[in-house]
């Protein structure tokens, strides 16, 4: 961690952004930006605070900062990029299909917790700050029944800032909408279970061993297609 001193430049200041002293998931994207970049973000930024004063309107605010972040990220060098991928066609209508909820949320249920590290009830601050750790570690999958109350759901994740999904699970982990689709006849029918898991993990790993287990998994649950839903 970066000591502040009284000469606290410009640079150290964007990168204590990314898990440092001013951690904060929705702007660590300013530690890959340079200088000059990150000037011209805050002060784009400054301007739409401004106009929001006298408009009222907090969008502006909202698709700059996401612009901003698209760019940061851009510019990061991914060492897991595909072009293309595998594409199998499904063999039935969604409506025939027996659908798989599978996310990288790190979602969980209230006394299912999956003890990273051996370590029981892991803050969400202790997450970020071992986050080296996570993306070294095997990935762990928890199984959460689709009736699950929202007030039982838990959610751990060093990798993004989780205080959306917390206050609605549902854009992450769309339990409730996908029952309501199941009951209106737009999906067959839903598995027993949703299933999650915090994404910052070891790459070679969930590619080469724990996905393809997890694969023919679903297999043996009959899954017909399976919904995907990265963070």
């Amino acid at each position: 961690m970066e000591e502040q001193s009284d000469s606290f430049s410009f640079e150290s200041f964007r990168k204590s952004f990314f898990y440092d002293i001013r951690t904060d998931m929705n702007f660590k994207f300013l530690s890959v930006l340079s200088d000059e970049e990150a000037a011209q973000f805050f002060q784009e930024l400054l301007w739409k605070i401004g106009d929001a004063y006298n408009d009222r309107d907090l969008k502006p605010i909202l698709d700059l900062t996401m612009s901003w972040q698209k760019k940061g990220y851009e510019k990061e060098k991914l060492v897991f990029q595909y072009d293309d991928g595998p594409f199998t066609k499904p063999e039935k209508n969604v409506s025939q299909s027996r659908l798989a909820l599978l996310t990288s949320s790190g979602h969980f249920v209230e006394g299912d917790d999956p003890k990273p590290f051996g370590i029981k009830n892991m803050t969400q601050a202790e997450a970020e700050k071992r986050i080296i750790d996570f993306i070294r570690d095997k990935p762990s999958l928890s199984h959460i029944p689709f009736n699950t109350p929202p007030e039982k759901l838990r959610v751990r994740h060093g990798g993004y800032d989780i205080r959306g999904v917390e206050k609605d699970p549902e854009v992450a982990l769309p339990l409730s909408a996908l029952s309501e689709m199941e009951k209106s006849g737009i999906i067959g029918e839903l598995l027993p279970f949703a299933y999650s898991f915090v994404g910052a993990c070891a790459q070679k790993r969930l590619i080469k061993e724990t996905g393809p287990q997890w694969a023919d998994h679903l297999k043996e649950e009959k899954t017909d297609v399976a919904l995907l839903v990265p963070v």
